[in-house]
This record gives C-alpha cells, sequence and structure tokens, in this order.
C-alpha cells in the first residue's frame, strides 16, 4: 500500500523549496532587479542609504551627459585676455575651484584654470602683469551622448574633474563634474554654495537666496510673508515641481507671483536646491524660463 507523503514533512519541504526559488531567480530586467533590491532592504540586509546608491548605480548606466551638464548659460567662464583684477573678482565671487577659459568667444574653450594656480601667481606678481596662458590646463571636450558609466571610468583615468560638453554642432553645451556624476550614484554632496545643516533658507542681499527644496511651505510663507497654499504640497520644492509640471534640470526656472525660482541642484530622482530672486512685482506664472542662451 502506498504511504500518503503529503504531511507536514512534505509540506515544510514544498515551502522552503519556494523560499528558495524566489531568493535565486535571476532578473530578466533592471526593474526586477531594483525590486529585489528594495525586497532586501525591506528585510534588513542593507541600510536605505546603500538602496539609494545601489539604484543611483543602476541608473548611471542607463544616463547619459545631457540628463546631468550644467547648461552653458550657468557656467561661469573666464576670458584669456581679462585683466588679473577682473579674474580675480569673478574667481572669489563664484566661489568654484575650476574654470573654463574661452578665447574670441564662447565656443572657443582654450584651457582651464585652477583658482589655486592663479592666486599662487597672483600674489606672487606686484607689477600688474599676469598672462594666464602658462597656467591653463587642456579642456577634455565631450559628447552629449556619452554615457555617465564610461565618463565617470574617463574621470578616474585621467584625473579631470572637469569636462566641456559639446553639441553634435561642435559648440560648447555647457560642462559636466566628477562631483555632478557622483551625486548621481550617492546622492547630493554640500559643496560651499550650499546651505548649511541646520539652514534651510540663507540669505545673499535683500532679494537674492538660496533655499534647500525641503523647506516646508509653512515656513516659507513665514520668513518671505507670502500665503502661498501648503494643501497638496508640503515643500517650497514640491510646489516647485508641480508649477514647472516634470522634474526639472538644473538651470530651469520659474515665476510664482514675484518670486522668480531657479533650479540649483537637482538630480534624476528630486530636486535639492533653489535659488530664489524677490522681483518688485507680481509676474504671471511661466514655466517657460530654461536657461538656455547665453
Amino acid at each position: 500500500m502506498n504511504k500518503d507523503r503529503s504531511g507536514p514533512g512534505s509540506a515544510r519541504r514544498s515551502w522552503v523549496s519556494r523560499i528558495k526559488q524566489a531568493t535565486t531567480r535571476v532578473p530578466s530586467d533592471t526593474e526586477q532587479l531594483l525590486e529585489m533590491l528594495r525586497a532586501a532592504q525591506r528585510n534588513g540586509l542593507f541600510t536605505s542609504d546603500a538602496l539609494v546608491m545601489f539604484e543611483g548605480v543602476l541608473h548611471v548606466g542607463d544616463m547619459q551627459v545631457r540628463d546631468i551638464l550644467i547648461p552653458r548659460s550657468q557656467v561661469v567662464m573666464l576670458e584669456r585676455d581679462a585683466s588679473p583684477d577682473d579674474l580675480l573678482r569673478t574667481i572669489v565671487e563664484s566661489g568654484h575651484s575650476r574654470f573654463p577659459v574661452i578665447g574670441d568667444s564662447r565656443d572657443e574653450v582654450v584651457g582651464i584654470l585652477l583658482a589655486k594656480d592663479f592666486l599662487l601667481y597672483a600674489f606672487e606678481r606686484t607689477d600688474g602683469r599676469l598672462n594666464i596662458r602658462n597656467m591653463l590646463r587642456p579642456a577634455v571636450f565631450v559628447p552629449e551622448s556619452k554615457r555617465l558609466s564610461v565618463l565617470l571610468k574617463d574621470f578616474r583615468a585621467s584625473r579631470n574633474h572637469i569636462a566641456i560638453v559639446v553639441d553634435e554642432y561642435g559648440g560648447v553645451a555647457g560642462m559636466v563634474t566628477i562631483e555632478d556624476v557622483l551625486e548621481q550614484i550617492v546622492g547630493e554632496i554640500e559643496d560651499e554654495h550650499d546651505v548649511e545643516e541646520e539652514d534651510t533658507i540663507r540669505k545673499h542681499s535683500e532679494v537674492h537666496y538660496t533655499i534647500k527644496a525641503l523647506t516646508p511651505v509653512e515656513d516659507f510663507n513665514e520668513y518671505f510673508k507670502q500665503s502661498l497654499s501648503d494643501e497638496e504640497f508640503d515643500t517650497i520644492g514640491g510646489l516647485v515641481v508641480h508649477q514647472i509640471g516634470h522634474l526639472p534640470k538644473r538651470g530651469e526656472r520659474v515665476v510664482i507671483g514675484n518670486l522668480l525660482f531657479k533650479i540649483l541642484r537637482a538630480d534624476s530622482r528630486r530636486v535639492h536646491m533653489l535659488q530664489l530672486t524677490l522681483l518688485p512685482e507680481a509676474v504671471e506664472p511661466s514655466n517657460d524660463q530654461t536657461d538656455n542662451g547665453l
């Protein structure tokens, strides 16, 4: 007589088999892999910060330079033949450490100037004459279509931190830095222009401010004596994204009443930092103010 093999032991073996199969299956696409990683994070196998980096690595493989470049209109460039005083003023006011240097036009990038190189020679020269041509480092040019994963590998191999992005016609489309690429993996990297951790609003003048996108609308209203609605969105970043109508890139602008917002920092997932300019009077809301000009 055949024995019934469908007892508790058989049920347990079947359950273990299903679990093993579910955990050892190979994902067929990126979305399945992401879902497995998210499930693993929910089960406590690694932290949420690690999950953000895993997701960033996968996203970087699909992204191109055009997705994160700094538009040409937002790039601080130095003129090769400018006076030392003008160069020094621009370097100090911008706070950046590396600058594209242009020749006769903004499409003629003749090299990269490091602020430390300029300052070293500038303070040694007291006769007012300073030629920056001898200080320039070679500029690296990359196409808009270059994949970020390849660009990061090139940055590491060449030890460059900055590349000039050119469009299909050979014109300068903008600039990309190693920091821009890394932020797609690890999230926002604080720099000298970011608001301090304990601050959400930094005042630069009576009309210019830097604001973290996570600033609550209620706090924003209280600070600027505004009456923006916080019924649908808790943060000022959420309100700005809604007004623009899509997840914006760096450099995009939108006007809400007498408030001009410009995206200072954003990645493929969210907006991080905003620049606010208080206008003298209210302007009709518009989301067609992306910086594309010189």
